[in-house]
């Protein structure tokens, strides 16, 4: 009994400390298991052991680099010529602009995307616009290969990122089409701009955000680093150069983008989350877990869903709910399929969440309210919620 008591309050510890660190939140949440249900010793041995694992440490480096890049485009102006030049039908641009700027590595894009989609649904309610603004935003972070959520969640479940991806793409349609059906059809069609576009403009921001995942997929075929997480950190200097060679910030802007940015806080979450997985793995829960008689299937898409939903992350659902199925199924990597549906509700929950900052930001800039953007996106969440039990059922089967 004490040992449950000792995971919840862990996950209350978690659940606190988000609001305020997520980095401070992993590392509380470990602290917390680790002292009540281990000896100190072993938990100071897990902390020592999470920051001299190569593949963290380089995956930590990785992650830090990665908001660079994005601060580095916003800064420069890279990002606005990307979307500046993209001609397309109005409901299009609605859907694809937010989305563009999702593949942007960085935070608080949602208020980067918000100028766009008022531009384009000035008669559109403000409800509307800030769901279709967080809704498209985040469909690349299932797929895109230097999303951190899916880089991480990955690495936690202890499969390849590129076995993972395509298992992904159901959920990516899934999310177009109830985003098009649901939000988009509700806005009359039109051109957005009038001017010319000119590709070569939109070329260059975009080799920058595709050069990372290409670098990355290049290295692992040819080159088969010993630690997976080398090809990862060489990709990411690999854009962030062709960042600094396209914008030319200079030193004074790369700095004031660093502090910006703040990539220590990011680099700081993935020892958080990996320093809690091994307490975690080294106590009593995942063999108590695995004598729980409920459906672990149901139990972590339905913990993911609210995790997601409680803390406005998609790290924290995952790196509790996938060591919570691989305990329960003794396992030591997880099936794709099954990835795909934890991760998918994970990110539901997290897309709906009022404590997801582009959710707070979107609903500010279009002066609305958590409770009709609730109305807007019920619907398309809990018809997508439904898609994302299936892979699980289909592995169960």
């Amino acid at each position: 009994m004490f040992e449950w008591v000792g995971f919840i309050a862990a996950l209350v510890a978690i659940l606190v400390f988000s609001r305020v660190s997520l980095a401070l939140a992993l590392f509380s949440g470990g602290f917390v298991l680790g002292f009540l249900l281990l000896p100190a010793p072993s938990v100071f041995e897990s902390l020592i052991a999470t920051f001299l694992d190569p593949s963290v440490f380089l995956l930590a480096l990785a992650v830090g680099v990665i908001p660079v890049i994005g601060g580095i485009m916003e800064e420069t102006g890279l990002a606005d010529r990307l979307v500046e030049n993209l001609r397309v039908d109005r409901r299009l641009f609605l859907g694809v602009s937010p989305a563009l700027i999702g593949m942007l590595p960085m935070p608080g894009g949602a208020l980067m995307s918000a100028p766009l989609v008022e531009k384009a649904g000035e008669d559109v309610l403000g409800n509307v616009k800030s769901a279709i603004n967080v809704w498209f935003r985040h469909i690349p972070q299932l797929v895109y290969p230097f999303a951190a959520s899916l880089i991480v969640s990955a690495k936690i479940a202890n499969i390849g990122l590129y076995s993972a991806i395509p298992f992904m793409a159901p959920p990516v349609l899934v999310c177009s089409a109830m985003g098009y059906w649901l939000l988009l059809r509700k806005v009359g069609r039109g051109a957005v701009y009038t001017e010319k576009a000119s590709f070569k403009k939109a070329i260059i921001p975009l080799t920058v955000i595709l050069a990372a995942p290409l670098a990355d997929f290049t290295i692992l075929r040819a080159l088969k680093p010993e630690v997976r997480e080398a090809a990862t950190l060489a990709a990411a200097l690999i854009s962030l150069s062709l960042a600094f060679i396209a914008g030319k910030p200079g030193l004074r802007r790369t700095g004031m983008v660093v502090l910006r940015m703040r990539p220590w806080s990011f680099s700081a979450i993935i020892f958080g989350m990996f320093f809690f997985l091994r307490v975690f793995q080294s106590s009593p829960i995942p063999a108590m877990i695995t004598s729980i008689e409920m459906d672990a299937s149901i139990l972590c898409l339905t913990l993911g869903f609210l995790l997601g939903f409680a803390t406005g992350r998609i790290q924290i659902p995952t790196s509790i709910a996938i060591p919570v199925f691989l305990a329960r199924y003794g396992l030591a990597s997880m099936p794709p399929l099954v990835f795909s549906s934890i991760y998918f509700s994970s990110y539901l929950g997290y897309i709906i969440s009022p404590v997801h900052p582009c959710v707070t930001v979107s609903l500010e800039y279009f002066k609305s309210n958590f409770s009709d953007y609730m109305k807007t996106l019920i619907l398309p969440t809990a018809l997508s919620m439904l898609t994302a039990a299936i892979p699980m059922v289909c592995w169960l089967i």
